[in-house]
């Protein structure tokens, strides 16, 4: 037989939190109110990389996914390309003057996840020109496969820095044999504000691939002294 809570005239012992409220019976009627704590918010510094990795995962994707980006290996595409996001490099951006919502362009920046074989790419001199030099040879795509190539462009909006994304299909005649291997060449190769990521598509399924690029302006909120001003923005670290 279970166990019964009995009231007497005060709050009772059938309590529960969810989705931010708490319930719980007084005098026979259900009371609810803001589930919080009016106490400081513990902010260690494991705790504090880590929301500012999920901070700058939600703003990437938040533009990424525009493009509809194929992420096939979890149950949701954005719990995949958060998975993978968080092995990026933490970017301490403060709070204030909007730079909570920034993104910022660095390698290895996902924009797909499957199961066909990834594309080894680099950006690369060749002739006195910079180019997306990849692994791939004359005849190596299979029967069905097809190219698409997601461009990531370093831009500053209203002062804040924002990465956005767009995407388009590669036709194999727009591919040069440079070193024995196809790359993909032209002027914009040599630009640092962007960066480049060749996904093999094959219907529902994609070849892993993240971000290649030159950027560095991410580097400057890597340091001790962002991360410093960006925890003194939050409150100090606890």
């Amino acid at each position: 037989m279970g166990k019964q809570n009995k009231s007497k005239g005060g709050r009772t012992s059938s309590r529960l939190e969810t989705m931010g409220v708490t319930e719980y019976l007084r005098q026979g009627r259900v009371v609810r109110r803001p589930a919080h704590s009016c106490g400081r918010r513990s902010n260690t510094l494991g705790q504090f990389v880590q929301r500012q990795k999920m901070r700058h995962t939600i703003a990437l994707w938040g533009t990424l996914k525009c493009c509809d980006p194929m992420f096939t290996e979890r149950r949701t595409a954005f719990l995949d390309f958060s998975s993978l996001a968080n092995r990026l490099p933490a970017v301490y951006l403060p709070r204030t003057g909007g730079m909570n919502a920034a993104s910022l362009l660095m390698p290895g920046i996902p924009v797909s996840d499957g199961t066909l074989l990834p594309v080894r790419q680099r950006l690369a001199e060749h002739e006195g020109a910079i180019v997306l030099l990849t692994d791939l040879t004359p005849g190596t795509l299979q029967e069905g496969e097809r190219l698409v190539l997601f461009t990531a462009v370093q831009k500053t909006e209203a002062r804040i820095p924002r990465v956005r994304f767009a995407k388009r299909e590669v036709r194999p005649e727009e591919m040069a044999e440079v070193e024995g291997c196809l790359a993909l060449t032209g002027a914009e190769f040599a630009d640092e504000a962007k960066g480049w990521a060749l996904v093999r598509v094959d219907r529902e399924r994609c070849s892993p691939q993240g971000i290649v690029t030159r950027c560095t302006r991410y580097l400057e909120f890597t340091t001790d002294e962002a991360l410093q001003e960006a925890a003194k923005s939050y409150g100090g670290l606890t």
